[in-house]
């Protein structure tokens, strides 16, 4: 993976810190907006998203990984994110907030 600049990395984090809580964007929307890909915002989130709600941020599917579901799950319900039933998921299409340039 590429060195990712520190100005596209407090792009991304403030993006992340702009979605309210019971909403998720994915990593592909927020690269859309900051013009890379989404595994770019993974790598971003995975070294440096902690001080920010990461849990916000899914897959294109709905999911995080597996690693880290149930803290992530736990933040759902107090925050009231729609979830699919059974399938340990988000309800994109009903939380899903688009992150705008």
């Amino acid at each position: 993976m590429a060195v990712v600049d520190e100005e596209l990395i407090e792009r991304i984090l403030q993006i992340v810190e702009q979605i309210p809580p019971g909403r998720v964007t994915t990593y592909g929307a927020i690269a859309d907006v900051v013009s890379t890909g989404p595994r770019v915002i993974g790598s971003v989130m995975a070294r440096h998203g902690g001080p920010v709600p990461w849990w916000r941020v899914v897959r294109a599917d709905g999911s995080l990984p597996p690693s880290h579901h149930d803290e992530a799950r736990a933040c759902y319900l107090a925050e009231g994110t729609p979830l699919r039933s059974g399938l340990g998921s988000v309800d994109l299409r009903a939380a899903l907030w688009i992150p705008v340039a």
